[in-house]
Formats: structure tokens, C-alpha cells, sequence
């Protein structure tokens, strides 16, 4: 079930990014400590009221030398493109200016929720100034302080109301549910018409023609799919893609829904650091991975070709180790046939249990054969362990003290446990806790 998005939109130098740090707290700095992890932090998540939900940062988009109307403009046309909500940002100091009217003037055409924040209003006596506000015609102006902090939980309570209400019960459990995600023109229309065998979603050469998320139920193998895809004709004029880093937000819907994705390569333009940003979204979210090198019947193969280009992806994607790589054709279909399967394996990992006893064997038998480290004249025990939860697999290591347990003995423990049940496919969560 995908989380709901909120933009903040507003001119510059209103205090946008200031809040979103605000909004997402220490998130924005968590970066994993993996090699290849990259990020673009323009999306981050935050939580209020026992929710959670996306934040975009439409203050971190940069879109050229354009003049500042268009860049605004731009700004928000893809924040009403990706949210739920939208946070619209004024300056408290500096009254209603004719940029405000712009920006109001294009997100009052969105039919989207929109709440008025008047932000660096730092002190109460200049509460009495947001008054004018009302006439933007966005009912209530919430006034906050973004340099203090003040007024945030006033303005997350209505922002918060205006969520839509999900359906618990998306598909049956049965249907496994991928999506396509990569850069511009690496083939995600053309493979999702290879593979239902129909012209079902539109193909241009032109970067970034899709942009709705539809969904395309089909059924292979006696296994019911659901195909995620981002697909219809961008709007004439749109500029959506004129920087990459646009995909990785209309990527993100589609993981939040996903059980498994693919991230597509271009086997003629090689990886790019794209490739690693929005396959590391897909990572976090702890979805099931299959990585597809497309556009292999372009490529000019020998014996050794497939071999130095999956090397290339290894060295590249160290943290998607557990990830299958097909290489296969969209256009032309070759080896299409090897898709499916891995889809299904990844799936059928996403979701698998290990019983406790059969566990607790295999990681008592990591321990003998590796035994666990001490720090400061301490050693730490592994008491017991037990599986908590699927999609992805993860497992509660019980210990003396969770101190002692250092991220290069629970990486051992993770790849002995893959070495003894899988997990091909899909990322594995290990964390340890004090009994």
C-alpha cells in the first residue's frame, strides 16, 4: 500500500528545504552504509500521527538557466503531478508578491488539497500579519517558523486530514504485483508490451513519454501478474524529464505497490549513476529485486560478454548482491522467456519463513565455525533467533547486549543464512535485540 506524497511549492528563498529537513527530521542524513548507495535527496520520508508519507523537496529541483517564472512553473507542475497534498510556502516578512499569485494561480487549477503555510512568522506578534494571506484563496493560512520549528504540528494536523484513503485489500495473495522502473529510454514501455504481447503502452524514442501509472493485469505460468507501468503521452510542452532525477518520482509510487522490481539497464549506453539512485530507492523500500539488462540484441556478444557485463553490474550494485540478472531484448524478444521465472523466484523468496529451530541450527553452526567477537574485554552472545516478518524476510538476532554486535559479524550471519535457505531476489533485514 503506497505511502501518500506531499509537495512543498512555493517561490525561492521561501524557506521550502528549511522545513522539509524539519518535516523528514534525521532521515535526510540516514544513508546506508553500503558501497553504491548513491541518493538525490529532492524525496525523503517523514511521519505524524502514526503515519508515515513522502515529502518532496520541489526547492531542490534545478531546471537550468530558464527564467524564474518557468522555473516555477516546473516546479509545480510536477509536485501536482506526484502529490496528495500539496504545502504551499510563503514568506511572512514579505506579504503576498506577485510570484505568490503565480504559483497560486497554477495550483488553483490542481483540484489538489492544498495548505497555505506562512512561514518565518518567528515571533507571536507577527501573527497578526497573516491575514492577507486569505485572500490567495486557500482557506486558513497556518503560520510556522521554520528557523524555530514553531507551528509544524498545527500545519501536519490539516495536512494529515486531507490523505486519501487507501484500499487494504489491493490485489489477492496470489497475484504478485512488479513494476518497471529506470531511466529515460532504457525500454520500460517496450518490455511491458514484449511481455503482453500486445501494443498496450505507447513507445517513443523521445525521453520521458510516460507519465500515469496504469496497471496490466496478465496471467503466465498458472501465476497471476499485475505489471506496474508509468504509461501515456507526456503533456505537449511539459518539461517532466529535462533532468533525469524526475523518473525517481514517478518510480517511487510504483515500489510502494510493487512486491517485486525491475530495474532496467541499457545494454548500449552501459550504467550510469541514474541507475544506481533509483535502484537504491527500490532497495530501501525492501522489495524483492530482479535487475534486466535490456537491449541485448544491439550489443555485439561473444563468449566472455555477458560474463564482463555482469561483473560490471556486481562491482557497480554491491548492495543488490541478491539480485538475479537477466539479459534479454524487448524488441526483439530474445530471451525474454527468462524473465518471468526470476520474477516468480524473487517473489517466492520475498515471502518465504523459516521456521525458528531450523534457523537457530544454522546460525548456532555459523557461530562455531566463527565465533562471535568481544569488544573491550566482552564477548558477545547470540542467545537465539527467530523470523518476525516477510516482504522482505526479516530476522530479531536475541543477544547479551546488541552493542557487541558489529555490522561485520551480522553481515556474516546474513550470508550464512543465505547460503543456507536463498533468499535469491530479495533483500533480508537483520536486527539485534536485547533479550
Amino acid at each position: 500500500m503506497r505511502k501518500s506524497v506531499v509537495a512543498i511549492v512555493g517561490r525561492p528563498n521561501v524557506g521550502k528545504s528549511t522545513i522539509f529537513n524539519r518535516l523528514v527530521g534525521e532521515r535526510i542524513s540516514i544513508v546506508e552504509d553500503t558501497p553504491g548507495v548513491t541518493r538525490d535527496r529532492i524525496y525523503a520520508e517523514a511521519e505524524w500521527l502514526m503515519t508515515t508519507f513522502s515529502v518532496i523537496d520541489t526547492g531542490g529541483i534545478e531546471i537550468g538557466d530558464e527564467p524564474l517564472l518557468k522555473q516555477m512553473r516546473n516546479q509545480a507542475e510536477i509536485a501536482i503531478d506526484e502529490a496528495d497534498v500539496i504545502i504551499f510556502m510563503v514568506n511572512g516578512k514579505e506579504g503576498i508578491t506577485a510570484a505568490d499569485d503565480e504559483v497560486a494561480k497554477i495550483l488553483f487549477k490542481s483540484n489538489k488539497p492544498v495548505v497555505l503555510a506562512v512561514n518565518k512568522i518567528d515571533n507571536p506578534e507577527m501573527r497578526d500579519t497573516i491575514y492577507e494571506y486569505y485572500s490567495l484563496g486557500f482557506g486558513e493560512p497556518f503560520p510556522i517558523s521554520g528557523a524555530h520549528g514553531l507551528g509544524l504540528g498545527d500545519l501536519l494536523d490539516e495536512v494529515v486530514k486531507h490523505f486519501p484513503i487507501t484500499d487494504k485489500e489491493e490485489a489477492e495473495e496470489d497475484t504478485i504485483y512488479f513494476s518497471l522502473i529506470g531511466r529515460p529510454n532504457v525500454g520500460k514501455s517496450s518490455l511491458v508490451n514484449s511481455i503482453i504481447n500486445e501494443e498496450r503502452v505507447i513507445v517513443s524514442e523521445m525521453e520521458g513519454t510516460t507519465r500515469d501509472a496504469i496497471d496490466t493485469p496478465i496471467r503466465k505460468d498458472d501465476q497471476n501478474f499485475v505489471i506496474i507501468d508509468t504509461a501515456g503521452m507526456r503533456k505537449r510542452g511539459k518539461v517532466y524529464e529535462k533532468t533525469e532525477k524526475y523518473s525517481v518520482l514517478r518510480a517511487l509510487k510504483a515500489i510502494e505497490r510493487s512486491d517485486v522490481v525491475l530495474v532496467l539497464i541499457d545494454a548500449e549506453t552501459g550504467i550510469r549513476e541514474q541507475d544506481k539512485n533509483i535502484a537504491g530507492y527500490a532497495h530501501d523500500a525492501g522489495r524483492a529485486i530482479v535487475i534486466v539488462v535490456n537491449k541485448w540484441d544491439i550489443v555485439e556478444t561473444t563468449e566472455k560478454t555477458m560474463k564482463d557485463f555482469e561483473n560490471k553490474i556486481r562491482a557497480h550494485f554491491q548492495f543488490l548482491n541478491y539480485a538475479p540478472i537477466v539479459f534479454l531484448s524487448a524488441k526483439t524478444k530474445k530471451r525474454l522467456h527468462t524473465l518471468m521465472p526470476s520474477i516468480k523466484i524473487a517473489s517466492e523468496n520475498h515471502t518465504k519463513r523459516i521456521s525458528t529451530n531450523i534457523l537457530n541450527e544454522v546460525v548456532m553452526d555459523a557461530i562455531a565455525m566463527n565465533p562471535t567477537p568481544t569488544f573491550k574485554g566482552k564477548r558477545l552472545k547470540v542467545l537465539y533467533a527467530t523470523q518476525v516478518s516477510v516482504k522482505p524476510p526479516s530476522f530479531v538476532i536475541f543477544v547479551n547486549d546488541p552493542e557487541l554486535m558489529h555490522f561485520t559479524y551480522k553481515r556474516f550471519l546474513e550470508n550464512k543464512i543465505r547460503d543456507a535457505f536463498g533468499f535469491v531476489g530479495t533483500p533480508i533485514k537483520i536486527f539485534s535485540r536485547k533479550r
